[in-house]
């Protein structure tokens, strides 16, 4: 036993446990037999690593469902936003046994998507599970980057990171012009974790018809209409869109003043 379990320290408060000598088990003797159980440092280090790992921007790393703020002012935007509190909180205490695995956000820019997407994603990797945050235009800058032969080993790993991770957020998804390159991408990826049940976390600005956004039309003459914003089918691709609905929880979020503005101040 003994080989591969010294070679990580196992600290609690960035002092070696006393109980396991920071080995991460903790040795017994019983009527001549000898056992191992894991010692409890050794989850807390793992959940450690895990949120270390995660890649949370520093702005949302202590985002939860207990400290989104909901506007007191406005008893019609309280109520709405209290709705869609309570589906991410079922959504994060339903996972992974519920049908669809993903969750998306969808809305204007400042109504705290992102707040509520890592929320979840913190509750889960409390929970054990492992998840990676990327800001969707970052991502895409990433992989782009990797195939140039003198990009660094992140870079040339980031798309099959984006693929494998357990839990995928990606934030502002959409937020990227359109080209072959860049819908070919996103569909991959959206694709591959859709087909082997990879959960993925989203949140977009772009409006969405099916999902209840107002995509506002004009005329253009001679009978013709055209969509006066640009839809998220029409930034990331049909096939991409399609598969996000079909993997993900989709939620609309309610009409409200800037979270950005309602927040207090860190």
């Amino acid at each position: 036993m003994g080989a591969g379990l010294a070679t990580i320290t196992f600290r609690m408060n960035d002092q070696i446990c006393r109980k396991c000598g920071g080995t991460g088990w903790i040795v017994t003797e019983q009527d001549g037999l000898t056992a191992a159980e894991r010692c409890d440092c050794a989850a807390a280090e793992r959940m450690r690593t895990i949120e270390a790992n995660a890649g949370i921007p520093p702005l949302y790393k202590n985002a939860s469902l207990d400290n989104f703020v909901l506007p007191q002012d406005n008893p019609m935007a309280h109520r709405a936003l209290a709705g869609t509190l309570l589906t991410v909180r079922s959504y994060a205490r339903e996972f992974p046994n519920t049908e669809k695995p993903g969750l998306l956000l969808i809305g204007e820019p400042g109504t705290g998507k992102t707040h509520l997407a890592v929320a979840a994603l913190n509750i889960l990797i409390s929970r054990g599970f492992e998840g990676l945050f990327f800001d969707y235009q970052n991502l895409l800058e990433r992989i782009r980057a990797g195939y140039d032969a003198a990009s660094g080993q992140s870079d040339r790993e980031a798309y099959r990171t984006a693929l494998d991770a357990e839990i995928l957020l990606l934030d502002d998804l959409g937020a990227h012009r359109v080209t072959d390159w860049v819908e070919d991408t996103v569909t991959s990826i959206v694709t591959y974790r859709c087909n082997n049940r990879k959960p993925l976390i989203a949140t977009t600005n772009l409006p969405d018809p099916d999902a209840g956004s107002t995509v506002v039309e004009r005329g253009a003459g001679a009978g013709m209409k055209v969509y006066a914003r640009v839809t998220l089918a029409e930034r990331i691709g049909i096939r991409a869109r399609s598969r996000l609905f079909e993997m993900c929880r989709v939620i609309r979020m309610p009409q409200v003043e800037d979270y950005r503005l309602r927040r207090p101040q860190r």
